[in-house]
């Protein structure tokens, strides 16, 4: 087969890859532009699952396991023949696991799923020959159960998840104009208001944004305000032009390795930007050699992450509006290049095209973009959840069922029981049917 025939005949595209952790099971899940005609089969030596999917392109990164993960250690690829694409996933022991395809919906394209299941090791832990001490028995609900003690005090033990909402141009720096006049400061910013709105109504989640009015704001003191609100996540909006006014869509970027590079050697050799934090760790007193390998390690644990999230937003946007470019663009923007908040920055149209133009002035269009960033935004942090986060505690309950101790229900989930009861607030190891527990990451 000629090297053209070949090209021809990867007639699937594996579009994305994503870990779920649920409380059941861990799922890896290959989202595909087309049905999966796939091979899965498991060995040992090392322990691993391998999943051969025919006649396939990838167009994704792999993404990266936490070295702490339970049940994965990682996951690789590579190619085969006649088109074939092969994924392997490293297990951290025997894996017990299914696989299965998915339907496309309205959220999704076709999807296949490899299910790795907890229930061996559960059952392990479950049957440890020691007994639970007395005072951890499930009391009777109805006499004794006391009000809602625990969701309260939870809540004071998270926060929010904070996204920086960055509306492109301001004050003498009108960005793009269309024909009929149409400024891109003005209707980004409308969006902007507009999705910080959106977010702000989500359980557990907050906006803010870099510029509340029409003011000129520099690039790096954009990035600096995001860094100043903690900001977890930030999304710069702006509209394109051309030339030709024909030109149309929306395109979604992240910084390219060049941009990384380029500010990986700023950072370093800034001594007001060394003493902030990468990562949670200081990098001015440390070594030069340290230094650097601290910095790129969050750089590209930040490119992943910002490249999975310009993924999701790119696939809502497509739903509701034309796109330039059917992939993330990689490119060296100046407010993509915080170290360690995932960015990523949204062309939301040409409004140097007069239908486009248009509908950036249309307020019910205004809302189906900022929607449509909400939701990628949303399935970002459902597949990579903030510890101590509202959103992902919430991701993380579980009712005490009969039969239940608090001592069990630790070793299950892995934690302390003095862990269980501090997150929790309980007073005593005493559980209750129906009662609600939070696990602490």
């Amino acid at each position: 087969m000629s090297s053209l025939q070949t090209v021809l005949a990867a007639v699937n595209t594996v579009k994305n890859i994503y870990v779920v952790d649920g409380q059941d099971s861990t799922k890896v899940v290959f989202n595909l532009k087309n049905k999966a005609n796939y091979d899965a089969f498991r060995l040992s030596s090392p322990n691993r699952i391998v999943v051969d999917i025919n006649q396939t392109k990838i167009n994704t990164r792999i993404p990266t396991v936490s070295r702490y993960h339970d049940y994965i250690k990682n996951i690789r690829s590579s190619k085969r023949k006649n088109s074939a694409r092969r994924f392997v996933i490293d297990t951290r022991g025997k894996a017990t696991y299914e696989t299965y395809r998915l339907k496309p919906n309205k959220d999704y394209s076709h999807r296949l799923v490899v299910e790795i299941k907890h229930n061996d090791r559960k059952q392990t832990v479950k049957h440890t020959p020691k007994p639970a001490p007395k005072a951890a028995k499930v009391a009777n609900k109805k006499k004794t159960e006391p009000k809602k003690r625990n969701s309260i005090p939870n809540k004071r033990n998270t926060r929010d998840i904070v996204v920086a909402i960055d509306a492109g141009h301001g004050g003498q720096d009108p960005g793009a104009s269309g024909k009929h006049g149409t400024r891109e400061k003005d209707v980004v910013l409308k969006i902007a208001k507009t999705l910080k709105r959106y977010i702000d109504g989500q359980a557990g989640m907050r906006g803010v944004l870099v510029r509340k009015d029409d003011r000129y704001i520099s690039l790096r003191e954009r990035i600096n305000i995001a860094r100043r609100a903690k900001a977890d996540m930030f999304i710069s909006i702006h509209a394109d032009a051309y030339r030709n006014r024909r030109v149309k869509g929306s395109s979604v970027y992240v910084l390219s390795e060049r941009g990384a590079s380029d500010e990986a050697a700023k950072w370093l050799a800034d001594q007001e930007n060394a003493s902030d934090l990468i990562g949670g760790v200081t990098i001015n007193d440390k070594d030069p050699t340290l230094a650097k390998v601290l910095l790129d390690l969050s750089q590209t644990a930040t490119i992943d992450s910002s490249t999975f999230l310009a993924d999701t937003v790119l696939t809502e946007i497509r739903r509701v509006a034309p796109v330039h470019k059917k992939n993330v663009q990689h490119a060296r923007f100046v407010v993509l290049k915080s170290p360690d908040i995932p960015s990523l920055l949204v062309e939301t149209a040409f409004i140097s095209n007069p239908s486009e133009e248009r509908r950036l002035n249309d307020v019910a269009y205004q809302n189906k973009l900022a929607k449509a960033m909400l939701k990628g935004i949303k399935k970002y942090f459902e597949v990579n959840p903030l510890p101590n986060t509202i959103v992902a505690s919430n991701n993380q309950t579980l009712k005490v069922r009969a039969g239940d101790t608090l001592t069990g229900l630790a070793n299950t989930h892995r934690v302390s029981v003095s862990q269980l009861k501090r997150y929790n607030k309980l007073k005593s190891d005493r559980l209750f049917v129906g009662q609600e527990l939070q696990i602490p990451f």
